[in-house]
Parts: C-alpha cells; structure tokens; sequence
C-alpha cells in the first residue's frame, strides 16, 4: 500500500477513534431543528450534480442506478436512525445516543467506496463505467442516508415526546 493511500487511512482512523469517545455520551436532542442538515446536504448535493454534469444525457441504466442508489442510501439511512437512543429527560428535553452500530456501518459504507473505486478505476473501460454516473450515485446515496435518518430520528423523536417509548432495533452481534 502506498503512502498516498495510508495517510486518509490514518486519518479515518483517528477520526473513528475520536467519534467513537463522543458518542459514548448522550447529546442534545432537538427535534425542530433536525431539518437543517438534510437542507444543507441536499443543496450542496444539488450544486454538486448541477455543477459537475452541465447537463449530460443518461441512458435508462444511469437513471437506475441513481434511483436504486437513493433507494439503497434511505435505507441505511433508515436504519442508522434506528439505532439512536432517544430518551426524555424529567426536565422534558430530549437526549439522543447514538449507537456504535451505526458507525460502523458508515465507515463500512466508506471501506466499501474505496475497495469499489480501486475495483472500478481498473476495470472501468471494460465494464463500461461512466465516472459521473458512479460519482453521482454515491452522492445520491449520501444524500438519502442522510435525509432518511434525520426523518426517522425526527418521527421517534415525536413519538417520545408525546409520551411513548424509544423503539430503537437492538441488533445482536
């Protein structure tokens, strides 16, 4: 492996490291405001598709592969969200833990999109890849993952504060 690829490994690595030691407290949750990152994702998602593509022409199989991409990108989405501990605190507010669950499948997500572009870039010209339509499917994905775990920390977050109970999924491992 090269220096080249080592380093952001490194990087990933400190970076899980500290997320893990952050996410062993529970934090702040605050339901109304859940909204601002997807909107701040999907703009700069938006800008990022408009700005790269000028309006290239994709066939029916790049339009599938963007459409399952954001299929696949909700779910995962989805289901990060639903390992989130959500709580009330007695004072009424909300406190929000994520679980090391979730993180893992983000950085698996991440080990997969870089094991995938070593894999594409050398057999890119004969499996007929197009670099824009792969680049625009992982950003789709990113932007579903995390439009559809905001909604579903938002509908659990509702649902505890009007009295219910958290119903995260515990998933053995």
């Amino acid at each position: 492996m090269s220096p080249q690829t080592m380093g952001p490994l490194i990087g990933i690595g400190v970076a899980l490291a500290i997320i893990l030691l952050r996410n062993r407290r529970k934090r702040t949750l605050r339901p109304h405001l859940l909204w601002v990152m997807p909107l701040i994702v999907t703009l700069a998602i938006s800008m990022g598709l408009w700005a790269v593509n000028a309006h290239p022409h994709f066939g029916p199989w790049a339009i599938l592969s963007f459409i399952a991409a954001l299929a696949l990108g909700a779910f995962a989405g989805w289901w990060r969200g639903k390992t989130i501990t959500i709580e009330k605190e007695p004072d009424g507010s909300l406190k929000a833990q994520a679980s090391p669950l979730g993180l893992i499948l983000v950085v698996g997500l991440f080990a997969a999109r870089a094991g995938l572009r070593e894999v594409m870039e050398a057999n890119a010209a004969a499996w007929h890849l197009d670099a824009v339509v792969v680049t625009d499917a992982f950003m789709l994905f990113a932007l579903g993952l995390i439009i559809a775990q905001r909604v579903e920390m938002y509908v659990r977050a509702r649902r505890v504060l009007a009295g219910g109970t958290d119903s995260h999924v515990e998933v053995a491992a």
